[in-house]
């Protein structure tokens, strides 16, 4: 794969060469670096060896170091003989200047080429070292535009190394969709054409030798400001082109591979790679999805053997991507900033086509970097999403319709029963505190409420059944108290007063009496800055206001035909299945 990379970067310089012949001097790039410093370490570097060192910043923004200029009928033999005597890098190649802008190298110069503009400058929010840099504006001998017979003479001279690399370009800016084969047939033209009209030039559908040159020196501009480079990694098992300039190596937590963000890119990377089988396959399927790095939003798609999920936000953008194949799992998932989309979009086919695992196994448990977080809220390494907030609820019926506190679910995006369920709001009145919620799709709970019909008795011993502390336990509480007065401290007769110990994630969980009918449903306490009430002071709004309120809903309650007492135990088991957790996202 690198060696591939190596062949595309090596015929570039042979269509910048047929350009820069055109012009009376052209430099030999060796090398372009992302920052200054880098930059100006290898240019002094080359400076050892070589008289005619410079460095220019190039229109991406990287800097580029180069020999020259020289005479443009030299620069092909002195490029060849440098690179045989392995004395500069194999993807050299001969540059024009029409990409260079500020001079960096020599320190302080004001430039070397005679056919170059120096003005001296101190570029605006861009402070750097020197205290004075050469703007360099090099002056190119203009060129007629070959006519369209001139421009296919010269085309059909291009070897297929070149006429795949033109190819190879266009699908990159998007408009070529075809196979790269070096043949230029109706799809290659009409790419050509429509690049051509996207630059504002005549849309032939014939590209002249300078429009090939400016299109293969842009792409390889754009290679560079990525670094996309071929990645093995073995612990994996996975080779991949990544994007080297944006992101970098983190740590290891199986299952994945974390590549972090690199200079404030806003890109990261895993590579994923587990044994297993179809389980764990869809398994992985559906833990992905808990990830705050796939937002809920995009295709989701999966056969018997592979998965892709995309998720999209205004935050970020994320693909994965995982696949089955000998009981081993490996994939990947590319995430970016929606603001850079259309360069991303561009990695990403990179990633897709050169995505393969490789060997055969997967990678171990014991390779975990020690210092890795751990987290009940990470799944190795990552940020599981989790609600707003999650309060209590209960089964009404058969159907799986829930009552809950209307103070859980206002203002919410989206509501799940038990974190899986999607639910929505069929009645809710904040002044009672209740709302009854509907499921997406029919529930089978194995018990619901059957409301208590007659008058309790004061200081009776009753129960609240809820999800105290929100999502952090997988099973409701329960929680007794006594029945303190059949009214609220007002005189409302839609309350009953309790004296228990309650917790926020409780509100809108059934209050039991001995016999396991529910008598009311635990409010949320008022949210009242001026009157806090004691501690263990709860209200209850009542069986027979749930009974209305689900009527209005168009469900029904279930009248309780229990007798005597129940134990404790038995109530625990009628609470679990009876108790919801209802959760708020947004």
């Amino acid at each position: 794969m690198k060696q591939a990379f190596s062949t595309v970067l090596s015929v570039f310089l042979l269509v910048w060469a047929q350009a820069a012949v055109a012009q009376s001097q052209v430099w030999l790039q060796v090398e372009a670096q992302p920052d200054l410093r880098t930059a100006e370490e290898r240019a002094r570097a080359y400076a050892a060896a070589f008289g005619d060192v410079a460095g220019f910043r190039l229109k991406s923004g990287w800097y580029a170091i180069v020999l020259g200029p020289v005479d443009a009928l030299d620069a092909e033999g002195r490029l060849a003989d440098l690179r045989g005597l392995q004395q500069i890098p194999g993807d050299s190649f001969v540059a024009n200047g029409s990409n260079f802008r500020q001079q960096f190298w020599p320190v302080g110069s004001v430039g070397t080429s005679s056919d170059a503009v120096v003005v001296l400058n101190e570029p605006a929010g861009e402070p750097e070292p020197q205290a004075a840099i050469a703007v360099i504006e090099p002056v190119v001998a203009p060129v007629a535009e070959e006519t369209a017979a001139e421009a296919r003479r010269a085309e059909a001279g291009l070897p297929l190394p070149e006429r795949e690399l033109l190819q190879t370009a266009l699908q990159w800016k998007g408009f070529y969709a075809s196979a790269i084969d070096g043949d230029f047939g109706a799809g290659t033209r009409s790419a050509m054409a429509s690049y051509q009209a996207a630059l504002g030039y005549d849309p032939t559908g014939i590209l002249t030798s300078r429009q090939r040159n400016e299109l293969v020196e842009s792409y390889s501009d754009e290679l560079a400001e990525l670094g996309l480079e071929p990645v093995s990694e073995a612990e994996a098992g996975i080779e991949i082109i990544l994007p080297t300039a944006l992101v970098t190596f983190d740590h290891y937590d199986p299952p994945f591979v974390h590549y972090k963000a690199k200079g404030g890119s806003g890109v990261s990377v895993l590579l994923i790679s587990q044994a297993g089988d179809q389980n764990t396959l869809f398994g992985l399927y559906d833990i992905m999805q808990t990830l705050e790095i796939v937002p809920p939003q995009g295709e989701r798609s999966r056969d018997n053997g592979s998965f892709t999920l995309r998720g999209e936000s205004p935050a970020l953008k994320s693909h994965t991507y995982a696949a089955l194949q000998g009981g081993l799992v490996k994939g990947y998932t590319l995430v970016w900033n929606p603001a850079d989309d259309e360069k991303m979009q561009r990695v990403l086919v990179a990633m897709q086509k050169s995505f393969a695992p490789s060997g055969d196994r997967a990678m171990d448990d014991t390779v975990a970097t020690p210092s890795a977080e751990q987290r009940r809220d990470m799944l190795a390494g990552l940020e599981v999403r989790r609600p707003d907030f999650s309060r209590s609820g209960f089964y009404v019926d058969e159907a799986g319709t829930v009552v809950t506190s209307a103070e859980a679910v206002a203002s919410c995006g989206r509501i799940t029963l038990d974190e899986e369920t999607e639910a929505a709001v069929a009645f809710a009145d904040t002044a009672l505190g209740i709302a009854v919620l509907r499921p997406a799709v029919p529930l089978s709970p194995s018990a619901f409420a059957q409301m208590q019909t007659g008058v309790p008795r004061l200081q009776a011993e009753v129960a609240v059944a809820g999800y105290s502390y929100e999502d952090a336990l997988s099973m409701p509480t329960l929680t007794f108290g006594t029945l303190e007065d059949l009214r609220g401290l007002n005189g409302e007769p839609a309350l009953r007063r309790l004296a228990l110990d309650a917790l926020p994630g409780d509100a809108g969980g059934p209050v039991f009496d001995t016999s396991g009918s529910v008598l009311g449903m635990l409010l949320a306490k008022p949210a009242n800055p001026a009157k806090l009430l004691p501690a263990g002071v709860n209200f209850a709004l009542d069986a027979g206001t749930i009974s209305a309120a689900l009527a209005a809903a168009g469900a029904t309650a279930t009248a309780s035909t229990r007798q005597g007492g129940m134990a404790p135990e038995d109530l625990t088991t009628l609470a679990s299945g009876m108790t919801v957790l209802v959760s708020c996202w947004n």
